[in-house]
Formats: structure tokens, C-alpha cells, sequence
């Protein structure tokens, strides 16, 4: 054997065997989504105290569920979807060329799955009437699709987190569409998003030769890789791991952050660290800021977002909207307004721009100078890192 074949070997096996992991990790995620939405819409048609809990089963669900990370209210909700949408994935549940071992109640209660979606239909108005997913499934898909992908297409080639976004189509043709395109273009999430923001399905509708379109859009499309599913949120929250657990030190804006937290710290002037990548829910996606701290002696937050990246209007609204939301969801009256810190870095330069643009009260603009951390410092700050990076 040749050196070359021998690292060939290595390379090809570490892949296939990295592959397969992340199949399973996803595949096992997928069908507990599934199996938490069969539960919660067997209890709200069947359950004996169901009328005890009303419209409050979620909220109580979420509460007494709140030691499982990545289960929330919202998630809840959406696992109910995804049973009501999908579901024919009972057909892949029950199969025998899978490997889950179930027991037979379970498994009689999976296999019932399209009774209870017609039963679902049906029920809207009278089994739980102000449930906002039965009203949304009663009117916008009451049927199931004929057209639908094959179950195991589905499990074995789409993560979760596309599956998440599929949930957000009401039209089933439209829904498959998607489907199909993902599945036959092996996209990553992002690019799904893309091409429905994109709107590829209305696009292709009015094309003339949409074989043509299809070609064009997967001729630039982001491909998914095994690495995309394993460092999904939705992956980290079901394996226990935060998301930082996953990323190597060596990582440039790891690196950036790490330090950046000391030198805020360390400057002093009241700086008090209350999280890192806090997770804040805008609509129905998931954000991150970098650092929030909050300032005792300006009595406010102050959200610090990095990006290893040129300036652009995009981060600087971004920032805006993390301030925004801190002013809608968690300052309280006697807080001060909200200050965000963009720092935007490459090779040859270094920007800081502070998000000060919902700041109506001049004299509190004035003190914040004092008290924050100068433009200059800032800037020195990342020019320093990246010299430190580039040595």
C-alpha cells in the first residue's frame, strides 16, 4: 500500500463513519419531535384531565418539561405541527427495516396516526377550540398531501432544522415542493431559507423552462455536510452540549471573544457579565448575542456583537433590532436605555460603531462616553487580537 492510498483510506473512512453519525444524531432527533407531537395531540383528543389543563397545556408542558434543553413552549408547538403535517411518518416508525424498538402501545398509537389526523380535522372547535396549531392545521391543510415525499426520503435526507423550516409553509403542494428541491440538491439550511425568501417555487411557476431555473439554483446553492447537522442548535440542545462545547479554541472569533470578555471586565466602570451567546427569540428564529453585560453605574445593558467580517448595514441592523428588543422585552422602568457595541473586524482594517441611534436623552449619551469603553480602545483592542492571530 502507498502512503497516498494510505491517507486516501483514513480520509474516506473517517468520512462515511462521520456521515453516518450525523445521520443517526439527526435521525433520532427527528422521529422524538415527531413521537412528542403524537403525544401531545393524543392527550388533547384523548387524554382523561385533559379539560383540566386547557388552554394552559403548553405553558404546563413547558414548565414541567423545563429540565430537557431545547424544550420550550414554542418548540412544543411546533412538534405538534410537524406530527399534524407529517403524518405518514409513522409509516418509517413502524416498518421493520428500522431499528427502533418500541413498545406495542406505542406503537398502535404511532400507527393510528392518519385516524388522528382526520380526527384532528374534524375535532377543530370542539377538542381544544383556541389551539392556535388546530386552527392553522383546520384551515390550511385539512387534507393530507397526496403528493408527499416518501417518509424515509424525508427522515433520512432532511435535518430538523429544515424540517423547522418546511413547518412554516402552509401549502402542502408548496411544502413538497421544497421538499423535493432540498432533497434532490442536498442544501443546507441556509440555502433552503434563501430560496424560499427567494421565492423559487412562485419563480419557478411562471418559468417557461423551470428545469433551466432548477439548474441555475443549484448550480450556486450551499451544499449541507455532515459538519452542518452536528453543529445545528437544534443538535447541540439534543446531545446536552452548549454551543460553545463545540467549537475548537482555535477559532478565530472564539479566540476574539474569550479575550474580549476579560477586556471589558477588566476596564472596570461597573461592567457586570450577565451572559455569552444569550439566546433571544425574535418572531419565530433564534438569535445570539455575543456578550451582555450590565452597566451598574449606567444602570443598562450594553450588548456587545461581534462579527469577523467587513462593516455592513446588515450587522449594524442586526444590533439595532437585539437593542430594540431588550427595550420591548427586558428593560425595566427604572433601567436606563439599551446600549449596542458592534465590533467588525478583518485582515487590514478594524471598525467599531456603537448602535446609539434610540437614544433620545443627550445627557445620558454624554455620561455613557464617560463610561463606556473609548472607540479608540475599542479599535486598538482588535488591531492588537489580530496582530496577536497573524504572528
Amino acid at each position: 500500500m502507498k502512503f497516498d492510498v494510505l491517507i486516501h483510506s483514513i480520509e474516506q473512512t473517517h468520512n462515511y463513519f462521520q456521515k453516518q453519525a450525523s445521520k443517526a444524531i439527526n435521525v433520532s432527533l427527528t422521529l422524538r419531535n415527531w413521537l412528542i407531537g403524537c403525544y401531545i395531540v393524543e392527550f388533547e383528543l384523548h387524554g382523561e384531565d385533559r379539560a383540566v389543563y386547557g388552554q394552559k397545556l403548553f405553558d404546563e408542558l413547558a414548565l414541567r418539561l423545563k429540565g430537557i434543553k431545547g424544550i420550550d413552549r414554542r418548540s412544543l408547538y411546533r412538534f405538534k405541527d410537524f406530527y399534524i403535517m407529517y403524518p405518514h411518518i409513522a409509516q418509517y416508525i413502524g416498518s421493520s427495516n428500522n431499528a427502533l424498538d418500541l413498545p406495542e402501545s406505542l406503537l398502535s398509537l404511532i400507527m393510528g396516526a392518519e385516524t388522528l389526523q382526520f380526527q384532528i380535522t374534524q375535532n377543530v372547535g370542539s377538542a381544544t377550540p383556541q389551539s392556535e396549531t388546530l386552527q392553522k392545521v383546520g384551515t390550511a391543510s385539512p387534507q393530507l398531501n397526496e403528493f408527499q415525499v416518501p417518509a424515509e426520503k424525508i427522515i433520512l435526507n432532511l435535518s430538523y432544522s429544515h424540517i423547522e423550516l418546511l413547518l412554516g409553509i402552509d401549502d402542502a403542494l408548496k411544502r413538497t415542493f421544497y421538499e423535493i428541491a432540498c432533497i434532490n440538491g442536498t442544501w443546507s439550511v441556509k440555502e433552503l431559507k434563501r430560496q424560499i425568501n427567494s421565492l423559487y417555487y412562485e419563480r419557478s411557476g411562471m418559468s417557461a423552462k423551470p428545469e433551466m431555473l432548477s439548474a441555475i439554483a443549484n448550480q450556486n446553492a450551499e451544499i449541507a455536510g455532515p459538519v452542518d447537522i452536528v453543529k445545528s442548535l437544534y443538535a447541540f440542545e439534543f446531545l446536552g452540549l452548549q454551543a460553545k462545547d463545540a467549537v475548537e479554541e482555535s477559532d478565530l472569533e472564539t479566540a476574539l471573544l474569550n479575550h474580549l470578555q476579560e477586556f471589558m471586565l477588566e476596564m472596570g466602570h461597573g461592567f457586570c457579565l450577565e451572559a455569552r451567546q444569550k439566546k433571544i427569540l425574535i418572531g419565530d428564529e433564534y438569535f445570539f448575542i455575543d456578550l451582555v453585560f450590565y452597566h451598574r453605574i449606567l444602570k443598562c445593558h450594553v450588548l456587545v456583537d461581534l462579527k469577523v467580517e467587513d462593516f455592513n448595514h446588515h450587522n449594524i441592523g442586526q444590533l439595532n433590532a437585539y437593542v430594540n428588543y431588550y427595550k420591548t422585552k427586558v428593560m425595566l422602568p427604572d433601567d436606563n436605555p439599551t446600549v449596542g457595541i458592534l465590533l467588525v473586524t478583518n485582515k487590514n482594517s478594524a471598525l467599531v460603531e456603537f448602535a446609539t441611534a434610540s437614544i433620545d436623552n443627550q445627557l445620558f449619551v454624554s455620561k455613557y462616553l464617560l463610561e463606556l469603553p473609548k472607540k479608540e480602545q475599542l479599535q486598538n483592542f482588535i488591531q492588537n487580537e489580530l496582530l496577536k492571530w497573524n504572528k
